[in-house]
């Protein structure tokens, strides 16, 4: 079983992670150049999920925007990955209980109006990696479930490199995860099994650290091919080959409004070059899929 009502997942969506005091402003910055995805997390050490709230409010307030325009996507860390000064729930409680205080909290910072109300919603909740034992990590999944298809509209898992966990994971689940994210990058063999996994069964692949782990991508000559020709910027050429590898998402942290725009106005013309360079467009992907390995 999948989860109903869940809104496609934009191909970029804009990562929060690390932004600290600038969040609020760099969601709204986002939101306004173009970006109608965000992926954040129920984690202080790392994501100011409140500010991103703030973000989030202040684009809509702007009028350009309405809450079914957005993929809004959080996530429950285990305390593994928590500050034990700053978590947002007991730590002592349950894994069950632990889930539900996070979707309760993430709730409350993610709203779209100033006061939440019982139609808000939150379209993905990942789990933002697996807990030591497959044990823990079904009781997490199952107390996932329980705010679908209401609170919740989809599920996904983050930071899975083991296929034997993630398809153990996928047979267990009612509710079949609906993304998967993981860093895209070279130890992991570009994660090629779990690809294939995931384009099997319709799970969307999001990929993260897609600039920052593959410096050597950049200096391909596919990548210098790819951007002379669309005449996009480097970045946004792996981006496009990533995309082009199907059912895939790329997370997006630029904290530049400029590079924001570019970005979404470079896939474009990166579609555009397919559509008039078939058979280029064709060749080159395969290279890229040739250079992942």
């Amino acid at each position: 079983m999948s989860a109903i009502k869940a809104r496609k997942v934009p191909l970029l969506l804009y990562g929060t992670a690390w932004k600290k005091d600038q969040t609020r402003q760099l969601v709204s910055q986002a939101l306004q150049c173009g970006f109608t995805g965000i992926d954040t997390a129920a984690q202080p050490k790392h994501y100011q999920e409140h500010l991103v709230g703030e973000g989030i409010r202040d684009a809509l307030s702007a009028g350009h925007l309405q809450r079914d325009d957005l993929y809004i996507q959080t996530k429950f860390t285990s305390i593994h990955g928590q500050n034990p000064q700053n978590m947002p729930y007991d730590a002592a409680s349950s894994i069950t209980d632990q889930v539900n205080a996070s979707v309760g909290s993430s709730l409350q910072n993610l709203r779209c109006t100033e006061k939440i109300d019982e139609k808000a919603y939150l379209d993905c909740l990942v789990l933002h990696s697996p807990f030591p034992s497959m044990t823990q990590t079904k009781e997490a999944w199952r107390a996932m479930e329980s705010h679908v298809p209401n609170a919740i509209r989809s599920l996904g898992i983050s930071n899975t490199y083991h296929l034997n966990v993630l398809r153990e994971l996928y047979d267990f689940a009612t509710i079949k995860p609906s993304v998967i994210q993981n860093r895209f990058y070279q130890d992991s063999g570009y994660d090629r099994d779990i690809r294939l996994f995931c384009n099997d069964r319709g799970i969307v692949y999001q990929s993260f650290w897609t600039l920052t782990a593959n410096p050597h991508l950049l200096r391909s000559e596919l990548i210098e091919l790819v951007a002379r020709e669309a005449s996009v910027s480097k970045p946004v050429a792996l981006y496009g080959l990533v995309l082009g590898l199907g059912n895939v998402s790329v997370l997006n942290g630029t904290t530049n409004a400029e590079r924001m725009r570019e970005d979404l106005e470079g896939l474009q013309a990166i579609r555009e070059w397919r559509e008039a360079n078939p058979q280029t467009s064709t060749e080159v992907q395969s290279a890229f899929e040739t250079l992942l390995g």
